[in-house]
């Protein structure tokens, strides 16, 4: 079994008059050899956008990108035509391919947004753009780890990505314990803790820390406060 850990306080910043973004790889200015990636985890982005404020017109080519809403919305628009706000308990999936152009506002003009950006490496290049979001109502009451994300013609019913990945929204309460099992053998699994505190094989990890590990099959996660998470299981290579 092979181990990283990012403490919160580790990440890299972006600060803008409207923007608050730390980043757990490798992003914009934020540059460090060690931490390009977690396999075909690319970017793991947390970002906090004033009210009215946003990200304008980008492209983006041969890449994954997952949004999930932690607070707030955001006004998604795109050069595919999608113009969709994505809220509190939505995720969104775009599947840049040959090439797209979208921009991402906060919702509301006087609330702040607060989301998290993921960037998964494609399986295959030079797909057709595509674009997806669904609501997943997941309360704080269901204690469980929750698929959201699975790869293309999966036949589960969530959200769907071009590379052989799975991303689940976990909820559990202090003192409870669970097993995650891989769906992949070949992935590597990556915990990000949105809030809460957890002991995930002998590391505590707390609120926006970072826990990843390889080479092994099953993981055991006990909760030491409630805990919301992400687990991101993704290729190595």
């Amino acid at each position: 079994m092979k181990k990283v850990y990012h403490s919160a306080d580790s990440r890299g910043t972006s600060r803008l008059d409207w923007l608050d973004s730390r980043h757990t790889f490798s992003f914009a200015d934020y540059y460090c050899p060690e931490r390009i990636s977690f396999g075909t985890l690319r970017v793991l982005n947390d970002d906090m956008i004033k009210g009215g404020m946003g990200f304008g017109t980008h492209p983006h080519q041969d890449m994954e990108i997952i949004s999930i809403p932690i607070k707030g919305g955001l006004l998604h628009k795109d050069s595919t035509g999608h113009e969709e706000i994505i809220s509190e308990n939505e995720v969104q999936v775009m599947s840049a391919g040959t090439g797209i152009m979208h921009s991402e506002y906060n919702a509301s003009l006087t609330e702040e947004a607060h989301f998290l950006q993921v960037w998964i490496l494609p399986l295959s290049k030079g797909v057709k753009p595509r674009y997806d979001q669904k609501i997943f109502s997941i309360s704080r009451d269901k204690s469980g780890i929750h698929l959201i994300v699975a790869p293309m013609n999966s036949k589960e019913d969530v959200l769907e990505i071009n590379q052989n990945a799975f991303i689940s929204k976990g909820i559990l309460k202090s003192g409870e314990s669970i097993d995650y099992v891989r769906y992949s053998k070949s992935n590597g699994i990556y915990i990000f803790l949105i809030d809460g505190e957890l002991l995930i094989e002998g590391q505590i990890i707390r609120s926006r820390d970072g826990f990843g590990l390889y080479n092994k099959n099953e993981i055991q996660l006990n909760v030491i406060r409630d805990s919301e998470f992400l687990v991101l299981e993704v290729p190595m290579s």
